[in-house]
C-alpha cells in the first residue's frame, strides 16, 4: 500500500439529492415542529441543522447527525480493513529480505577462501574476501533478535550486498520520514534524499523553532515570519500562516503519531520508537528534535486507541498517513459535534470534509449554513445583533401552516367557507340574488336585472328599467366576536405532551381570525402560577412554565374580563385549554399555590367566573385531561356560566376549537 491512504467513500450513486435546493417556505415548515415545542428560533435552527429536512422536490438535505454518521462509518470501515500489526510485520519482512541477500554474499565471500599458505595472488585475494565474509557471517549470526535491535545494529555496519544495502538505506529513509512526520505534516521536502547540506539545514530548522518557541514562551514576539523566509519551502504546498496554526499542525500530527503507538501492543511500540530514534546520523538534529518534543508536551498530544481488526497490512509509512486521517476524522467529528450544539457552521473545517466525505457533503454543509440567509431574504426572520427572530411574515406564515394542518385533518367534513347568509342588507356579499327592496344596499346583480327587463318587455333596444327589475346580490351578516385564548402553561401541559397542541392551536386560531374574520378580536393569555397577556408576535417564543408551580385560573379570568370590557358590543367569550383544576390563586396581589386544591382556591376561581357571567362572557373549556377532579370543578363552572365542555386529545385539539368557532362564528338572519 502506498503512504497515502485514500478516502473509502468518496463517490456515491446519483440518487438526486446531489440537485436539492432549499427555499424559505420549507426551512419555515422544517423548523416548525420545533418551534411551538420549545419557543426558540436558535434552537429550533440547531435541531434542523443537526436532522436535516426533506425539499419540497422530494431531495434530501443531510444533516450534521448525517455527517457524524458518515464519519464514524469512515472509520469503521478502516478498522475492519487493515492490522496495524503489519507494521512491524513488514519491518522484519523487509529485514529479513536484506539479511538474506547479505548472507548470500557473505557465504560466496567465505567460499572463495582457498588455501592460506597459498601466495597466489588471487588466492590472496579470496583469502581476504574468505576472511571479510566469515567476519560478516559472525556479525549476522550475533545480531539482536529484536527487529529494533537488528536495525540500530545494521545502523554501522559495511554491506557486502549492494542490493541489501539499498534496501536497507530505503529502509532507515521510511524511519527518518516516520521520525520527522511526528512533528511535521509535509515531510518530503525534508528528508526525501536528504544530503548533509539537507541535514545541516534540518539541523538549523529544529534550531530556530525552538528559538522562536522560547519566545514565545517568554512573550516575546516569536519571529514567524523571519523564521518562514528562510524554512517555508520545507512546509510543503500550502505552509502555515501563523505560529498558532504551525503549532496546531504540529499538535495533530504529534497526535497521529501517539496514535499508532497506542493502537500496539507495548513490545511493538518500544522497537518502533526504538527504530526511529538515531535515524539522521547527527547527534546535534538528534538532540534538537529531542528538545523541540520536550518543549512541544504543552500542546498536549495524545492520542487516541484504536482497535484495528481487519487483515491487511501496512507498511510504516501508510500507516502514519492512516492515523493521520483517523486523527483528522475524529477532529472533524468533534467539530461537527460541536456545530450541534452551538449552531456554529462556520467551525466545521470544509476543505477538511470535502477531502474526507467529498463534495456531496461539502454540498449539504454549504446548505446548511445558507439555511439563516435564506429565511432572512424572504423576510421570514430578521437579526437583532447576534440574534435571530422571526418578523410579522414569518409569525403569520407559521400561523397559516398550523392552520393548513389542522384543516388537513377534516377534509371529509364539508365546512365550506363557515358563512351563515343573511339575505338582504348589510355584510359580506354572496353570489346569490334577490328583489331590491327599500333599504337595501344597492349592490346591483346586473345581468340579473337586465334579464328581468328582456324578460317583461321583450328583446330589443334600447333596454328600459323598471324598480321592479332590480335584482341586487344577497350578503351575509357577520357577527362580531371577540375572544380570549386562556392556555395553561403549568409543566403538566409540557409532561402529557400537551403544550405544543395548544400553542399552535393559538397559532392557528390568529391566522384565522386576522385573514378570515378581520372585525374580530382575539387576546391570548398564559397561566401557571400567574398569568400574562401574549402579545401574538410573541407565540412563536412561548414556553410552559418548568420553575413556576400552579394552575392559576383565578388571576386569568380576571385578566380576560378585563380584556373583553373594550368590546361592548358583539360576542365576547372565553375559549379555556387546560388539563388540571386550579391549584393557584391571588392573594395580595401574590400567587398562593396548594395542592390538593384548597376550598380557597376554588372558591376565588368561582368567584371570577361569576363575574365573567355576569357582563355576558361565555367560557368554554376544552378539558385534555379526564381527571376527576378537573371534571367536577368544570362541572361547576359550567353551572354558573353556561357554558361547554369539551374533551379532546392534544392530537385533535385544533379540529375542535376551529370548527367550533367557525360553526358558531355566524347566525341566519334571512330576509325575504
Amino acid at each position: 500500500m502506498s503512504a497515502r491512504f485514500t478516502s473509502l467513500n468518496r463517490y456515491s450513486n446519483w440518487d438526486g439529492s446531489q440537485n436539492a435546493a432549499l427555499n424559505a417556505d420549507d426551512l419555515l415548515s422544517a423548523l416548525s415542529e420545533d418551534l411551538m415545542e420549545f419557543g426558540d428560533l436558535q434552537q429550533a435552527m440547531r435541531y434542523l441543522m443537526q436532522r436535516g429536512m426533506e425539499t419540497s422536490d422530494g431531495n434530501y438535505i443531510k444533516g450534521l447527525r448525517d455527517l457524524v454518521h458518515q464519519l464514524k462509518a469512515e472509520k469503521q470501515q478502516r478498522l475492519e480493513r487493515f492490522d496495524i500489526n503489519g507494521v512491524m510485520e513488514d519491518i522484519k519482512r523487509q529485514l529479513e529480505e536484506i539479511l538474506g541477500m547479505e548472507r548470500d554474499t557473505i557465504n560466496e565471500w567465505a567460499n572463495r577462501k582457498k588455501d592460506p599458505e597459498d601466495e597466489n595472488q588471487e588466492n590472496f585475494s579470496n583469502s581476504v574476501l574468505g576472511d571479510i565474509g566469515e567476519q560478516n557471517k559472525e556479525f549476522i549470526k550475533n545480531l539482536p533478535d529484536d527487529a529494533a535491535g537488528k536495525v540500530k545494529a545494521l545502523q554501522d555496519y559495511e554491506f557486502l550486498n549492494t542490493d541489501a544495502q539499498k534496501q536497507f538505506l530505503k529502509l532507515t529513509e521510511q524511519l527518518r520520514k516516520a521520525m520527522t512526520q511526528s512533528f511535521f505534516r509535509d515531510v518530503e521536502n525534508m528528508v526525501n534524499e536528504m544530503s548533509d547540506g539537507d541535514i545541516n539545514r534540518m539541523k538549523n530548522m529544529v534550531k530556530d523553532l525552538n528559538d522562536m518557541l522560547v519566545r514565545k514562551i517568554a512573550g516575546e514576539d516569536p519571529g514567524f515570519g523571519e523564521f518562514m523566509d528562510k524554512y517555508g519551502d520545507m512546509f510543503g504546498d500550502t505552509p502555515p500562516s501563523n505560529l498558532d496554526e504551525l503549532l496546531e499542525q504540529m499538535r495533530q500530527q504529534m497526535a497521529a503519531t501517539q496514535s499508532l503507538f497506542n493502537s500496539m501492543n507495548p513490545d511493538q511500540q518500544q522497537q518502533l520508537q526504538d527504530m526511529m530514534q538515531g535515524k539522521f546520523g547527527d547527534p546535534e538534529l538528534e538532540s534538537g528534535l529531542a528538545k523541540l518534543s520536550k518543549e512541544l508536551d504543552f500542546l498536549n498530544p495524545q492520542g487516541k486507541q484504536y482497535n484495528f481488526l481487519g487483515d491487511e497490512e501496512i507498511d510504516l509509512l501508510a500507516a502514519m498517513e492512516l492515523m493521520k486521517e483517523m486523527t483528522e476524522l475524529d477532529q472533524l467529528e468533534q467539530q461537527i459535534q460541536r456545530a450541534q450544539y452551538d449552531g456554529k457552521m462556520d467551525n466545521i473545517d470544509s476543505d477538511k470534509l470535502k477531502e474526507l466525505l467529498g463534495d456531496e457533503a461539502l454540498d449539504n454543509l454549504d446548505e446548511m449554513k445558507k439555511m439563516l440567509e435564506i429565511l432572512e431574504e424572504a423576510g421570514y426572520v430578521s437579526k437583532d445583533g447576534n440574534k435571530s427572530e422571526l418578523t410579522p411574515r414569518g409569525t403569520r406564515s407559521l400561523g397559516q401552516k398550523a392552520l393548513v394542518e389542522i384543516y388537513s385533518k377534516l377534509k371529509k367534513q364539508n365546512l365550506g367557507n363557515h358563512a351563515t347568509p343573511e339575505e338582504g342588507r348589510f355584510g359580506e356579499r354572496l353570489e346569490e340574488s334577490k328583489p331590491y327592496e327599500f333599504g337595501d344596499p344597492f349592490h346591483l346583480h346586473m345581468s340579473r336585472t337586465i334579464r328581468n327587463a328582456l324578460d317583461r318587455e321583450g328583446p330589443g333596444s334600447p333596454v328600459q328599467l323598471k324598480t321592479e327589475d332590480f335584482e341586487i346580490y344577497r350578503s351575509e351578516l357577520i357577527t362580531q366576536t371577540a375572544t380570549v385564548l386562556m392556555v395553561d402553561l403549568s409543566w403538566s401541559m409540557a409532561l402529557r405532551g400537551s403544550f405544543q397542541s395548544a400553542k399552535k392551536v393559538a397559532m392557528a386560531l390568529h391566522h384565522l381570525i386576522s385573514s378570515a374574520y378581520p372585525r374580530d378580536s382575539l387576546y391570548i393569555i398564559g397561566f401557571s402560577a400567574y398569568a400574562k397577556e401574549i402579545k401574538t408576535h410573541d407565540l412563536p417564543y412561548l414556553q410552559y412554565d418548568d420553575y413556576l408551580l400552579g394552575t392559576n385560573m383565578e388571576h386569568a379570568l380576571i385578566l380576560a374580563e378585563k380584556l373583553l370590557a373594550k368590546h361592548q358590543q358583539g360576542t365576547r367569550q372565553i375559549i379555556m385549554i387546560t388539563d388540571g383544576e386550579p391549584t393557584a390563586h391571588l392573594e395580595n396581589g401574590r400567587p398562593v399555590f396548594a395542592y390538593p386544591a384548597t376550598p380557597t382556591t376554588i372558591g376565588k376561581t368561582l368567584r371570577a367566573v361569576r363575574s365573567c357571567t355576569t357582563k355576558n362572557i361565555t367560557i368554554n373549556t376544552f378539558m385534555l385531561d379526564k381527571s376527576f377532579y378537573l371534571k367536577a370543578f368544570v362541572e361547576q363552572m359550567t353551572k354558573i356560566n353556561g357554558g361547554r365542555i369539551f374533551y379532546a386529545e392534544p392530537q385533535n385539539l385544533g379540529e375542535y376549537i376551529l370548527v367550533d368557532y367557525v360553526q358558531n362564528k355566524k347566525k341566519k338572519l334571512t330576509r325575504r
